[in-house]
């Protein structure tokens, strides 16, 4: 079940009230799971039950998406200021340096908190970040027409077509590689989510100016890459390597950019198999 927390963010001079919304499972070390542009924490839900078995596992909604509202005016939803947002939340939590895995947004963010050593260990599921100018060019447009076609389609059409697999996967096939799996409800739910969410074009409009540049020393990194991601291509994944060459850099065959639904066991893995792995340490040969 969701929960919101409140919590104070800014200077003393500028102070303003930010709700998230979370939900909270399982037990042992906490684990932080940050969803991408659009969506929303049940993104996550193939996976939630893998992964509380070891692990305090908290979903959120990131602000201006899910459940959680924008940012309040005068925070703009970009890098610098989400970053020690969630720095801020973990505060509210009683949450000490958590592990973090995301998913392209949220891998990003989970790279950053990891940069400035708010977490301890990253996993980035097609983060982010590594793109070109024509390859961020290319994606922003996906998404754009994405929420378009939300934007446009009357509910009862997408609950129609959330009921059969073909229909599914004209809802979804950009994200999933195999949207099939998807149940109904979860479509319809994501979608509505998308259409929905206030953060979207100040999100996106902030991601214009971004690359990953730095690399996230002492802190154990795996960077996971669906084979058919049609949104990010894979090729971005080997960029990232260069980039943080300490990651352990993991191919997930047959996945799409939000392989949690396409492959649940296979990212409860790398997660699971990240979050164990001492700092400093080397990786394990990479897939």
């Amino acid at each position: 079940m969701a929960t919101t927390v409140s919590f104070a963010f800014g200077s003393p001079a500028g102070r303003r009230t930010v709700e998230m919304s979370y939900e909270r499972t399982g037990s042992g070390e906490p684990l932080v799971l940050l969803h991408g542009i659009g969506h929303h924490r049940q993104a996550w839900d193939p996976v939630l039950r893998i992964l509380a078995l070891e692990r305090d596992v908290i979903a959120v909604d990131l602000p201006g998406f899910g459940a959680s509202p924008a940012l309040p005016q005068g925070l703009a939803h970009d890098l610098r200021t989400m970053v020690p947002v969630l720095g801020s939340f973990f505060d509210a939590l009683g949450v000490v340096r958590p592990h973090a895995a995301g998913n392209s947004l949220g891998g990003l963010l989970a790279l950053e908190l990891g940069r400035e050593r708010l977490v301890r260990s990253v996993t980035a599921l097609s983060p982010a970040g590594f793109w070109t100018p024509s390859e961020r060019r290319y994606a922003f447009g996906v998404l754009r027409a994405m929420r378009g076609a939300a934007l446009s389609m009357p509910m009862p059409l997408i609950e129609r077509l959330s009921q059969s697999s073909p229909g599914r996967t004209v809802l979804t096939s950009t994200i999933y590689a195999r949207p099939g799996r998807r149940s109904p409800a979860a479509v319809v739910s994501e979608t509505v989510a998308l259409r929905e969410a206030t953060g979207f074009h100040q999100t996106l409009d902030a991601g214009r100016t971004v690359a990953f540049t730095d690399d996230v020393p002492d802190v154990p990194v795996s960077i996971a890459w669906g084979s058919k991601d049609r949104l990010l291509v894979p090729r971005q994944g080997v960029r990232a390597k260069r980039v943080i060459p300490g990651a352990r850099l993991v191919r997930l065959p047959d996945c799409g950019h939000v392989p949690m639904n396409d492959d649940p066991a296979a990212v409860a893995r790398v997660i699971l198999d990240t979050s164990r792995r001492p700092a400093g340490t080397a990786p394990a040969q990479n897939a």
